[in-house]
This record gives structure tokens, sequence and C-alpha cells, in this order.
């Protein structure tokens, strides 16, 4: 498949089941995201796996953040959550929104490649993910923001893709005004 292609094809997944790719065959995928735009090659950004016990512990820090008890049942959504973080670096070259661009890069273009390899994807965010419940259950640092989670999980068999509606690319592409 060509990377239009795949792109093309990019679907979320907000159901899926139980299966989710190893820590192993997460690598690959992660040094290929890896190749994104990054000015300064600055790598301002860090993943982090939640599994199993871990997405009860940020179902915990949620529900703190949002005042409440208990857990949220969120992050139970899927088997694999990819915290995806903001490291910010210091530069005079690369202002902060550069560098939570290139975050945000390494983000999508994973989900790409999972779904690739066909697992189900969708990138879930929340007003929580800027509380500091949420930042002390994934042990962020003080440069560091989280942009939100990949939930990852099997595409339920029998689930048929949906047609997604295309975009009329004239309304969003445009010339430069001014004197021709």
């Amino acid at each position: 498949m060509s990377a239009f292609d795949a792109v093309l094809a990019r679907r979320s997944w907000s159901k899926v089941t139980d299966a989710a790719p190893s820590h192993d065959e997460l690598l690959p995928l992660v040094a290929a995201a890896a190749r994104v735009a990054d000015h300064s090659s600055l790598r301002p950004w860090r993943l982090i796996e939640l599994r199993g016990a871990d997405r009860e512990r940020l179902g915990r820090a949620i529900n703190k953040a949002l005042g409440e008890k208990g857990a949220s049942s969120k992050p139970l959504r899927a088997p694999l959550l990819i915290a995806v973080v903001v490291s910010y670096r210091p530069s005079g070259k690369v202002p902060r929104w550069e560098q939570a661009a290139t975050a945000a890069g390494v983000a999508h273009t994973l989900s790409l490649l999972l779904d690739e390899a066909g697992w189900g994807v969708i990138w879930r965010t929340g007003g929580y993910t800027r509380s500091k419940a949420v930042a002390k259950a994934h042990g962020l640092r003080d440069n560091e923001k989280l942009l939100g989670w990949l939930y990852v999980g099997g595409k339920p068999e029998g689930k048929a893709t949906a047609k997604r509606t295309q975009v009329d690319a004239e309304r969003f592409l445009s010339r430069m005004p001014g004197e021709r």
C-alpha cells in the first residue's frame, strides 16, 4: 500500500478488540514514526505505553482531575494506550509550538503505521490531559505536556470500513494574496 493509499484509508476505530501489538512490535513502528519533520533534530517527544493496571491508574487520575471518586472507565476502552508527550527542549531556533507540532506529527504517523499493520487506532484527548493528577500519573517532568493518547487494539471482525467524505481541497488550498 502506498503512503497515499494508507492516508486515504485511515479512519478512527472507537471500538477495538482486546488484542494489541507487543512492545517489540511497536519498536520498529516508533522508529519509523520518528522520521517526521524535526527542526534541529531535537526529538521533542516521547511515548508512554499503558497496559493492564496502568490504564486503571490513569482512570483514577482522570477522575481525580474531574473531582470525581473512583476510576474512569475511559482508559479501559482499548488494551493499549500510548501517551503522546511533548518534551520541550531549550532552543533559540525552534519555538515550543513547533516542538509540539513535531510530537503531534509522530503521533499521527504512528497511528497510520499501526493502522497499516492491522491495528485499530483512535487519538483521544480531553481537558484532563493538562491536569496535575494525570501529569503525575504519567511521570511528566516540568518541561513536558501530554497531548493525548493513541488507543490501540484489534480491529473488530466484520466491521466494514466506513467511507469517509472527501475534503474539497479547493476550499483549503489557496494562493498568497497580492500582486501577480
